[in-house]
């Protein structure tokens, strides 16, 4: 029994000594991915620029805070009623379908 251990034990070590540390993650390079991503850019010249078209400027408007509102709250309610409508067609037309 200690012949086997005695024998066993530098077998394992000569196998511990013949593996290595690296793993996946030290082998996965990024530059894989941005150098062909550079390299489909590199004929482009253009810098960017400033649309005037773009910007968006909000002027004030004469409709009171309080109206809008209102008026916010009916859309809100409006589309819930088309809402409940939609979904009571929905379960008339699966009872037909029954």
């Amino acid at each position: 029994m200690k012949f086997r251990l005695a024998l066993a034990a530098p077998a394992i070590l000569a196998l511990a000594a013949c593996g290595s540390a690296d793993d996946a993650s030290t082998e996965a390079e990024a530059d894989t991915v941005e150098i062909p991503a550079n390299e489909a850019l590199e004929g482009i010249d253009d810098a960017p620029v400033i649309d005037a078209d773009a910007t968006v400027t909000t002027e004030p408007s004469d409709v009171d805070p309080a109206e809008e509102a209102a008026a916010e709250a009916q859309n809100i309610e409006d589309a819930g009623n088309n809402a409940a409508d939609t979904a009571a067609e929905a379960m008339d037309a699966m009872d037909e379908t029954e």
